[in-house]
């Protein structure tokens, strides 16, 4: 069975936008998705209130999932699911919170195997309790209460639309580390072995960065795209333009997209997917329809979106967020993933008769096997990481999203 950490950085989003009946029947499984708070009352790292609950407060978000873990494994079993046989599973932001999961202590023996969709735990970051404390007092300023003391009680007691709006004109970062709940950051404490280890699937989309380019910046001109990109880089920015010319990509839209896909998403997945190989089974993918849907909402017309950051969800969940339904042949694609990731929730291997061999990433082999997901032939490749020059971004000051 699996439970589901819906994305949507850790700010908007509910479960019910990830239908689960489709995978469920084909694969005759539970999936269980579920909601947990968001926004700055989520995840509200307020020192005063660490001393109403040793935890701290900075994770109100994580203390739902791990609760309705817990939920889950007390009555999962009246539903036909298996409480000794829990997936947890999540996209985006979801995954950052599966990141967390596996690092949390008191999550230990809530799950058995993770699955991470577009969200690399090394690329993730939480913030320390300072930088926690910081957002929350600016969250709180925001919200008219300013001083330096009893501000819980004044957000107790501030007007719902004073909340809402302080919340809307601030980023969210997410589970805070350094406390009880979260020790230590989910990316150190994976690379130093002190995790809840259990076998892992991990993967991401071709073109994640599309979908940010096309909604910030989608009519990017050539002289644009080499200024951002010597500001952003410094002494590396000429050979940044130099490895993504925006006549090998087509656009400058295009050529910024893969820069910051390859530089963040790609690169940290495959890194991540290292670290977990080193110690647990890892099954690692890449999504590549060059046709796949776009968020509804999020077209830009005239521009390729395909392969952009969520693209996959349609074909795993029946997702109520893409602008088209999925076509025959998109179809086939997504009952193949579903019976990947459904014998994979299963039994903690991905092999599904009849379907693509997926074999398991091979500790300290740089160029792991990746399954490719692609609607016209599923198959596995090693050249992920050559693919999206990871050998030179590594070389380069290390950068969170």
């Amino acid at each position: 069975m699996t439970v589901w950490m819906h994305g949507g950085a850790y700010s908007q989003g509910t479960g019910t936008q990830f239908g689960g009946r489709t995978m469920a029947d084909l694969t005759q499984s539970v999936v269980v998705s579920i909601n947990y708070r968001l926004g700055q009352l989520g995840y509200l790292g307020l020192s005063e209130l660490a001393a109403q609950d040793g935890r701290r407060s900075g994770s109100f978000g994580l203390m739902d999932q791990i609760e309705a873990l817990r939920w889950t494994r007390q009555n999962i079993g009246a539903f036909g699911g298996n409480p000794a046989s829990v997936t947890v599973s999540g996209q985006s932001a979801g995954s950052g919170s599966v990141c967390a999961l596996l690092a949390a202590p008191s999550a230990a023996g809530l799950f058995h195997r993770a699955v991470l969709q577009s969200g690399p735990c090394t690329l993730l970051g939480t913030p320390d309790a300072a930088r926690a404390e910081a957002e929350a007092r600016a969250f709180a300023d925001r919200a008219g209460c300013e001083g330096p003391a009893g501000v819980a009680q004044c957000l107790r007691a501030a007007s719902g639309a004073a909340l809402v709006e302080a919340a809307r004109t601030l980023p969210t970062s997410g589970p805070a580390s350094g406390d009880g709940l979260l020790p230590v950051a989910p990316a150190r404490a994976i690379g130093s072995g002190a995790w809840n280890k259990v076998p892992v699937l991990i993967g991401s989309t071709r073109a994640e960065a599309r979908l940010f380019v096309a909604l910030s910046q989608p009519y990017l001109t050539a002289e644009q795209y080499a200024a951002q990109v010597l500001a952003q880089y410094g002494a590396a920015g000429p050979e940044v333009l130099a490895r993504y010319p925006v006549a090998a990509h087509g656009s400058p839209y295009l050529a910024l997209s893969a820069v910051m896909t390859d530089s963040t998403f790609a690169c940290h997945t495959a890194w991540t997917a290292r670290t977990f190989a080193a110690q647990v089974p890892t099954y690692v993918y890449e999504f590549d329809d060059p046709n796949s849907p776009t968020l509804a909402g999020a077209q830009v017309p005239g521009l390729d979106q395909s392969n952009a950051h969520s693209a996959e969800l349609a074909y795993l969940h029946d997702f109520t967020m893409g602008d088209r339904p999925l076509t025959a042949v998109q179809v086939g694609l997504a009952t193949a993933m579903k019976r990947y990731w459904g014998a994979f929730a299963r039994s903690g291997t991905p092999a599904v008769p009849g379907q693509a061999a997926w074999p398991a990433a091979r500790a300290g082999v740089g160029g792991a096997t990746t399954l490719v997901l692609d609607p016209s032939a599923t198959r596995t490749s090693t050249s992920f990481e050559a693919d999206h020059q990871c050998a030179f971004w590594g070389a380069q000051p290390p950068r969170s999203l």
